[in-house]
Protein backbone atom coordinates (compact mmCIF):
# COMPACT_ATOMS: atom_id res chain seq x y z
CA UNK A 1 0.00 0.00 0.00
CA UNK A 2 1.47 3.32 -0.60
CA UNK A 3 0.46 7.18 -1.02
CA UNK A 4 1.67 10.45 -1.65
CA UNK A 5 0.48 14.19 -1.47
CA UNK A 6 1.63 17.00 -3.09
CA UNK A 7 2.06 20.57 -1.64
CA UNK A 8 -0.57 21.89 -0.14
CA UNK A 9 -2.51 18.43 -0.45
CA UNK A 10 -4.06 17.79 3.17
CA UNK A 11 -1.42 16.37 5.59
CA UNK A 12 -3.72 14.04 7.53
CA UNK A 13 -1.73 10.37 7.83
CA UNK A 14 -3.73 7.27 6.69
CA UNK A 15 -4.53 5.05 9.05
CA UNK A 16 -2.06 2.63 8.03
CA UNK A 17 0.66 4.68 7.84
CA UNK A 18 3.34 4.65 10.27
CA UNK A 19 6.36 6.38 8.48
CA UNK A 20 6.86 9.57 5.66
CA UNK A 21 8.90 11.13 3.83
CA UNK A 22 8.28 14.73 3.72
CA UNK A 23 10.29 16.84 0.97
CA UNK A 24 10.83 20.39 1.12
CA UNK A 25 8.69 21.49 -1.92
CA UNK A 26 5.49 19.84 0.50
CA UNK A 27 5.18 16.53 -1.10
CA UNK A 28 4.77 14.04 1.61
CA UNK A 29 4.93 10.31 0.77
CA UNK A 30 3.55 7.73 3.47
CA UNK A 31 4.66 4.52 4.39
CA UNK A 32 5.25 1.91 7.02
CA UNK A 33 8.31 2.42 9.09
CA UNK A 34 11.42 0.44 9.43
CA UNK A 35 14.48 0.66 11.20
CA UNK A 36 14.75 3.13 14.37
CA UNK A 37 11.68 5.14 15.56
CA UNK A 38 13.13 8.61 14.64
CA UNK A 39 13.09 11.33 12.23
CA UNK A 40 16.76 12.43 10.36
CA UNK A 41 16.84 14.74 7.44
CA UNK A 42 19.27 14.84 4.59
CA UNK A 43 19.45 14.85 1.27
CA UNK A 44 17.19 12.40 -0.66
CA UNK A 45 19.22 10.40 -3.23
CA UNK A 46 18.61 7.22 -5.42
CA UNK A 47 20.56 4.57 -5.41
CA UNK A 48 19.91 1.81 -8.61
CA UNK A 49 22.21 -1.13 -7.38
CA UNK A 50 20.57 -4.31 -7.22
CA UNK A 51 22.14 -6.03 -4.38
CA UNK A 52 24.88 -4.90 -2.02
CA UNK A 53 22.36 -2.43 0.53
CA UNK A 54 24.14 -2.94 3.50
CA UNK A 55 27.41 -2.10 1.87
CA UNK A 56 25.85 0.75 0.33
CA UNK A 57 24.27 1.58 3.61
CA UNK A 58 27.96 2.32 5.39
CA UNK A 59 29.65 3.54 2.73
CA UNK A 60 30.84 7.20 5.07
CA UNK A 61 29.97 8.73 1.35
CA UNK A 62 26.64 8.75 2.08
CA UNK A 63 26.86 10.83 5.05
CA UNK A 64 23.66 13.47 5.43
CA UNK A 65 21.81 11.50 2.43
CA UNK A 66 18.79 9.44 2.92
CA UNK A 67 19.01 7.09 0.18
CA UNK A 68 16.02 5.33 -2.06
CA UNK A 69 16.94 2.37 -3.38
CA UNK A 70 15.49 2.05 -6.88
CA UNK A 71 15.40 -2.28 -6.68
CA UNK A 72 12.42 -3.05 -4.86
CA UNK A 73 13.50 -6.39 -2.64
CA UNK A 74 15.08 -5.00 -0.13
CA UNK A 75 16.40 -6.74 2.49
CA UNK A 76 15.84 -10.25 1.10
CA UNK A 77 19.42 -11.57 2.16
CA UNK A 78 19.36 -9.67 5.76
CA UNK A 79 22.73 -8.32 6.91
CA UNK A 80 26.24 -10.10 8.21
CA UNK A 81 29.39 -8.67 10.29
CA UNK A 82 31.37 -9.13 7.04
CA UNK A 83 29.71 -6.66 4.56
CA UNK A 84 30.34 -3.36 5.76
CA UNK A 85 32.42 -0.64 4.58
CA UNK A 86 32.68 1.28 7.60
CA UNK A 87 31.44 0.22 11.92
CA UNK A 88 28.66 3.47 11.99
CA UNK A 89 26.40 3.86 9.30
CA UNK A 90 27.10 7.52 7.99
CA UNK A 91 23.88 7.71 5.91
CA UNK A 92 20.75 9.07 7.51
CA UNK A 93 18.11 6.58 6.61
CA UNK A 94 16.51 4.82 3.93
CA UNK A 95 13.66 4.53 1.68
CA UNK A 96 12.18 1.21 0.16
CA UNK A 97 9.80 -0.07 -2.07
CA UNK A 98 8.72 -3.26 -0.49
CA UNK A 99 8.52 -4.84 2.57
CA UNK A 100 11.68 -5.95 4.55
CA UNK A 101 11.66 -9.70 4.18
CA UNK A 102 12.99 -12.46 6.46
CA UNK A 103 16.56 -12.89 4.73
CA UNK A 104 16.76 -16.14 2.83
CA UNK A 105 20.67 -16.62 2.48
CA UNK A 106 23.21 -18.75 4.21
CA UNK A 107 25.66 -15.69 5.57
CA UNK A 108 22.51 -13.77 6.73
CA UNK A 109 23.12 -12.87 10.60
CA UNK A 110 20.38 -10.66 11.36
CA UNK A 111 17.34 -9.01 9.72
CA UNK A 112 18.11 -5.86 8.36
CA UNK A 113 14.60 -4.05 10.28
CA UNK A 114 17.01 -5.20 13.37
CA UNK A 115 20.18 -4.06 11.64
CA UNK A 116 18.66 -0.83 11.43
CA UNK A 117 17.39 -0.30 14.72
CA UNK A 118 20.55 -1.74 15.91
CA UNK A 119 22.31 1.79 14.18
CA UNK A 120 19.52 3.89 15.06
CA UNK A 121 18.96 4.86 11.94
CA UNK A 122 14.50 5.50 10.65
CA UNK A 123 13.54 4.39 7.83
CA UNK A 124 10.09 3.92 5.39
CA UNK A 125 9.29 1.12 3.25
CA UNK A 126 5.86 0.85 0.99
CA UNK A 127 6.65 3.92 -1.13
CA UNK A 128 6.55 4.75 -4.86
CA UNK A 129 10.10 4.91 -5.36
CA UNK A 130 9.81 5.40 -8.79
CA UNK A 131 8.08 8.50 -8.53
CA UNK A 132 10.75 9.84 -5.90
CA UNK A 133 13.39 8.78 -8.66
CA UNK A 134 11.84 10.16 -11.11
CA UNK A 135 11.76 13.56 -8.69
CA UNK A 136 15.40 13.21 -8.26
CA UNK A 137 16.35 12.84 -11.85
CA UNK A 138 14.20 15.42 -13.43
CA UNK A 139 14.39 18.11 -10.28
CA UNK A 140 17.70 17.52 -8.45
CA UNK A 141 18.16 15.74 -5.10
CA UNK A 142 15.63 17.33 -2.73
CA UNK A 143 16.23 18.13 0.81
CA UNK A 144 13.72 15.96 3.29
CA UNK A 145 12.93 14.60 6.34
CA UNK A 146 12.29 10.53 7.14
CA UNK A 147 10.03 9.91 10.02
CA UNK A 148 9.16 6.51 11.74
CA UNK A 149 6.26 7.38 13.86
CA UNK A 150 5.01 4.08 15.25
CA UNK A 151 1.65 5.93 16.62
CA UNK A 152 0.99 7.31 13.50
CA UNK A 153 1.47 10.84 14.55
CA UNK A 154 3.23 13.06 11.97
CA UNK A 155 3.64 17.15 12.17
CA UNK A 156 3.83 17.53 8.92
CA UNK A 157 4.27 21.58 8.93
CA UNK A 158 6.93 20.82 11.18
CA UNK A 159 8.55 18.42 8.86
CA UNK A 160 8.37 20.34 5.45
CA UNK A 161 9.85 23.60 7.28
CA UNK A 162 12.66 21.18 8.85
CA UNK A 163 13.26 20.08 5.27
CA UNK A 164 13.10 23.46 4.05
CA UNK A 165 15.61 24.80 6.45
CA UNK A 166 18.59 22.53 6.38
CA UNK A 167 21.32 23.83 4.02
CA UNK A 168 21.95 21.17 1.90
CA UNK A 169 25.53 19.32 0.84
CA UNK A 170 27.24 22.16 -0.87
CA UNK A 171 29.25 24.32 1.02
CA UNK A 172 29.33 21.37 3.86
CA UNK A 173 32.35 19.17 4.68
CA UNK A 174 31.73 16.15 5.95
CA UNK A 175 34.91 14.46 5.52
CA UNK A 176 35.68 16.01 8.81
CA UNK A 177 32.81 14.27 10.51
CA UNK A 178 33.59 10.25 8.90
CA UNK A 179 37.20 10.21 9.27
CA UNK A 180 39.30 8.43 11.20
CA UNK A 181 40.20 9.96 14.84
CA UNK A 182 43.63 8.57 14.65
CA UNK A 183 46.23 7.41 12.53
CA UNK A 184 46.14 3.41 12.38
CA UNK A 185 47.89 0.11 10.50
CA UNK A 186 45.59 -2.13 8.01
CA UNK A 187 46.82 -5.34 6.57
CA UNK A 188 43.57 -7.38 5.64
CA UNK A 189 43.00 -8.51 2.16
CA UNK A 190 39.83 -8.95 0.39
CA UNK A 191 36.98 -11.72 0.81
CA UNK A 192 36.85 -15.34 -0.50
CA UNK A 193 34.14 -17.53 -0.39
CA UNK A 194 35.28 -20.12 2.33
CA UNK A 195 38.10 -18.42 3.71
CA UNK A 196 36.43 -14.71 4.77
CA UNK A 197 39.46 -12.34 4.81
CA UNK A 198 42.73 -12.85 4.07
CA UNK A 199 45.67 -10.75 6.05
CA UNK A 200 49.04 -9.43 4.16
CA UNK A 201 52.05 -11.22 5.50
CA UNK A 202 55.00 -9.69 3.22
CA UNK A 203 54.06 -6.40 2.10
CA UNK A 204 55.97 -4.86 -0.98
CA UNK A 205 55.27 -1.21 -0.40
CA UNK A 206 54.05 0.75 2.23
CA UNK A 207 51.42 3.38 0.93
CA UNK A 208 49.78 6.21 3.45
CA UNK A 209 45.76 6.09 2.71
CA UNK A 210 44.56 9.83 3.72
CA UNK A 211 40.77 8.99 5.30
CA UNK A 212 38.15 11.33 3.75
CA UNK A 213 35.67 8.75 4.13
CA UNK A 214 37.21 5.67 3.44
CA UNK A 215 35.44 2.19 2.35
CA UNK A 216 37.54 -0.83 3.97
CA UNK A 217 37.30 -2.74 0.77
CA UNK A 218 39.50 0.20 -0.56
CA UNK A 219 41.85 -0.66 1.91
CA UNK A 220 41.63 -4.30 1.06
CA UNK A 221 42.35 -3.43 -2.46
CA UNK A 222 45.78 -1.80 -1.60
CA UNK A 223 46.72 -4.51 0.75
CA UNK A 224 45.65 -7.11 -2.12
CA UNK A 225 48.58 -5.36 -4.35
CA UNK A 226 50.96 -6.27 -1.63
CA UNK A 227 50.98 -2.87 -0.02
CA UNK A 228 51.01 -1.97 3.74
CA UNK A 229 48.24 0.50 4.85
CA UNK A 230 48.97 3.35 7.33
CA UNK A 231 45.71 5.06 7.55
CA UNK A 232 45.89 9.09 8.85
CA UNK A 233 43.01 11.38 9.20
CA UNK A 234 41.67 13.98 6.82
CA UNK A 235 43.03 16.43 8.55
CA UNK A 236 46.67 15.16 8.45
CA UNK A 237 49.69 17.59 7.19
CA UNK A 238 52.20 16.92 4.85
CA UNK A 239 54.39 16.01 7.78
CA UNK A 240 52.18 13.43 9.01
CA UNK A 241 51.68 11.55 6.17
CA UNK A 242 55.73 11.90 4.76
CA UNK A 243 57.15 10.89 8.23
CA UNK A 244 55.81 7.68 7.62
CA UNK A 245 57.97 7.36 4.67
CA UNK A 246 55.42 6.11 1.74
CA UNK A 247 56.06 4.42 -1.26
CA UNK A 248 52.94 5.98 -2.54
CA UNK A 249 49.74 8.15 -0.94
CA UNK A 250 46.19 7.27 -1.41
CA UNK A 251 43.56 10.17 -1.40
CA UNK A 252 40.45 8.08 -0.40
CA UNK A 253 36.45 8.20 -0.96
CA UNK A 254 34.28 10.23 1.28
CA UNK A 255 31.19 13.17 1.69
CA UNK A 256 30.20 16.24 0.74
CA UNK A 257 31.70 19.23 -0.94
CA UNK A 258 35.45 19.25 -1.74
CA UNK A 259 35.87 22.78 -1.54
CA UNK A 260 34.78 23.07 1.63
CA UNK A 261 37.85 21.05 3.14
CA UNK A 262 40.08 22.81 0.62
CA UNK A 263 41.99 24.46 4.07
CA UNK A 264 43.29 21.33 5.19
CA UNK A 265 43.78 18.92 2.02
CA UNK A 266 45.06 21.25 -0.33
CA UNK A 267 48.45 22.13 1.06
CA UNK A 268 48.93 18.24 2.18
CA UNK A 269 48.24 17.15 -0.72
CA UNK A 270 50.65 19.96 -2.50
CA UNK A 271 53.48 19.13 -0.43
CA UNK A 272 53.40 15.49 -1.16
CA UNK A 273 52.97 16.01 -5.24
CA UNK A 274 56.13 18.58 -4.74
CA UNK A 275 57.90 15.78 -3.48
CA UNK A 276 56.50 13.77 -6.41
CA UNK A 277 55.22 10.71 -3.79
CA UNK A 278 52.94 8.51 -6.65
CA UNK A 279 49.70 9.33 -5.68
CA UNK A 280 46.27 7.73 -6.19
CA UNK A 281 43.00 8.82 -5.40
CA UNK A 282 39.13 8.24 -5.62
CA UNK A 283 36.06 9.95 -5.80
CA UNK A 284 36.50 12.91 -3.10
CA UNK A 285 40.19 12.25 -3.35
CA UNK A 286 39.69 12.79 -6.89
CA UNK A 287 38.27 16.16 -6.48
CA UNK A 288 40.20 16.84 -4.36
CA UNK A 289 43.27 16.12 -6.91
CA UNK A 290 41.94 18.01 -9.27
CA UNK A 291 41.59 21.14 -6.85
CA UNK A 292 45.10 20.93 -5.77
CA UNK A 293 46.10 20.94 -9.46
CA UNK A 294 44.14 24.22 -10.56
CA UNK A 295 40.81 22.67 -11.28
CA UNK A 296 37.17 23.40 -10.04
CA UNK A 297 34.27 21.23 -8.93
CA UNK A 298 30.36 21.68 -9.18
CA UNK A 299 27.54 20.27 -7.74
CA UNK A 300 25.78 17.88 -9.79
CA UNK A 301 21.90 17.83 -10.26
CA UNK A 302 21.66 13.91 -9.05
CA UNK A 303 24.76 12.45 -8.74
CA UNK A 304 25.87 9.21 -9.99
CA UNK A 305 24.91 5.90 -7.35
CA UNK A 306 24.86 2.70 -8.20
CA UNK A 307 26.68 0.00 -9.45
CA UNK A 308 25.85 -0.12 -13.35
CA UNK A 309 27.58 3.07 -14.37
CA UNK A 310 29.43 2.70 -18.03
CA UNK A 311 33.03 4.99 -17.73
CA UNK A 312 35.09 4.63 -21.02
CA UNK A 313 39.08 4.55 -20.35
CA UNK A 314 40.43 6.90 -22.63
CA UNK A 315 44.10 5.66 -21.91
CA UNK A 316 42.82 2.09 -23.51
CA UNK A 317 39.40 2.60 -25.34
CA UNK A 318 37.59 0.31 -22.98
CA UNK A 319 34.15 0.78 -21.63
CA UNK A 320 34.01 -0.74 -17.73
CA UNK A 321 31.05 -0.83 -15.94
CA UNK A 322 31.46 0.75 -11.93
CA UNK A 323 30.26 1.57 -8.71
CA UNK A 324 29.52 5.01 -8.25
CA UNK A 325 28.59 7.03 -5.35
CA UNK A 326 29.52 10.84 -5.75
CA UNK A 327 27.34 14.35 -5.73
CA UNK A 328 29.82 16.65 -7.22
CA UNK A 329 32.53 16.18 -9.77
CA UNK A 330 35.57 17.89 -11.30
CA UNK A 331 34.78 20.42 -14.01
CA UNK A 332 37.29 19.18 -16.67
CA UNK A 333 37.01 22.42 -19.05
CA UNK A 334 39.07 23.71 -16.00
CA UNK A 335 41.85 21.59 -15.54
CA UNK A 336 45.32 22.79 -16.42
CA UNK A 337 47.64 21.96 -19.26
CA UNK A 338 49.49 19.76 -17.34
CA UNK A 339 46.44 17.43 -16.59
CA UNK A 340 45.06 14.84 -18.96
CA UNK A 341 41.60 13.74 -18.85
CA UNK A 342 41.57 9.91 -18.83
CA UNK A 343 38.11 8.87 -17.85
CA UNK A 344 34.77 9.88 -18.55
CA UNK A 345 31.23 8.76 -18.08
CA UNK A 346 28.83 7.48 -21.07
CA UNK A 347 25.73 8.57 -18.99
CA UNK A 348 26.13 12.54 -19.10
CA UNK A 349 30.08 12.84 -20.45
CA UNK A 350 31.15 13.90 -16.51
CA UNK A 351 34.88 14.14 -15.97
CA UNK A 352 35.60 10.35 -14.36
CA UNK A 353 39.42 10.68 -13.97
CA UNK A 354 42.79 12.43 -14.38
CA UNK A 355 46.35 12.06 -14.94
CA UNK A 356 48.69 14.57 -14.14
CA UNK A 357 51.35 14.84 -16.76
CA UNK A 358 53.96 16.10 -15.17
CA UNK A 359 53.90 14.09 -11.81
CA UNK A 360 53.27 10.47 -10.73
CA UNK A 361 49.63 10.91 -9.53
CA UNK A 362 46.06 9.80 -11.39
CA UNK A 363 42.67 9.49 -9.94
CA UNK A 364 39.13 8.61 -10.81
CA UNK A 365 35.52 9.73 -9.86
CA UNK A 366 34.42 6.08 -9.36
CA UNK A 367 34.97 3.39 -6.85
CA UNK A 368 37.25 -0.02 -8.69
CA UNK A 369 37.32 -1.72 -5.42
CA UNK A 370 33.39 -2.24 -5.63
CA UNK A 371 31.70 -3.51 -2.99
CA UNK A 372 28.90 -3.72 -4.03
CA UNK A 373 28.85 -3.62 -7.60
CA UNK A 374 31.47 -5.28 -11.02
CA UNK A 375 35.39 -5.66 -10.36
CA UNK A 376 36.05 -3.96 -14.53
CA UNK A 377 38.47 -1.55 -12.53
CA UNK A 378 40.25 -3.18 -10.11
CA UNK A 379 43.17 -2.64 -12.86
CA UNK A 380 43.73 0.32 -11.25
CA UNK A 381 44.86 -0.47 -8.34
CA UNK A 382 47.87 -2.58 -10.32
CA UNK A 383 47.80 1.15 -11.85
CA UNK A 384 48.71 2.40 -8.81
CA UNK A 385 51.57 -0.37 -8.11
CA UNK A 386 53.17 -0.11 -11.53
CA UNK A 387 53.04 3.85 -10.47
CA UNK A 388 54.90 3.16 -7.09
CA UNK A 389 57.36 0.60 -9.44
CA UNK A 390 58.54 3.03 -12.00
CA UNK A 391 59.11 6.00 -9.06
CA UNK A 392 61.87 3.48 -7.70
CA UNK A 393 63.36 2.44 -10.75
CA UNK A 394 61.91 -1.03 -11.09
Amino acid sequence: MTSSQTAGAETAAPRWATAALVLADGAVFWGKGVGAPRQAVGEVCFNTSMTGYQEIITDPSYAGQIITFTFPHVGNVGTNPEDIESINPAARGVVLRGDITEPANWRAAKPLDDWLKSHNLPGICGVDTREITRRVRDGGAPSGVVVHSPDGKFDIPTLTKTARDWPGLDGMDLAIEVTTKQSYQWNETTWALGKGYGKLDKPRYHVVAVDYGAKRNILRCLANTGCKVTVVPATATAEDILRHKPDGVFLSNGPGDPAATVEYTVPAIQAVLEKKVPIFGICLGHQLLALTLGGKTRKMDRGHRGANQPVKDLTTGKVEITSQNHGFCVVAESLPKNVEVTHVSLFDGSNEGIRCTDKPAFSVQYHPEASPGPEDSHYLFERFVEMIDESKGK
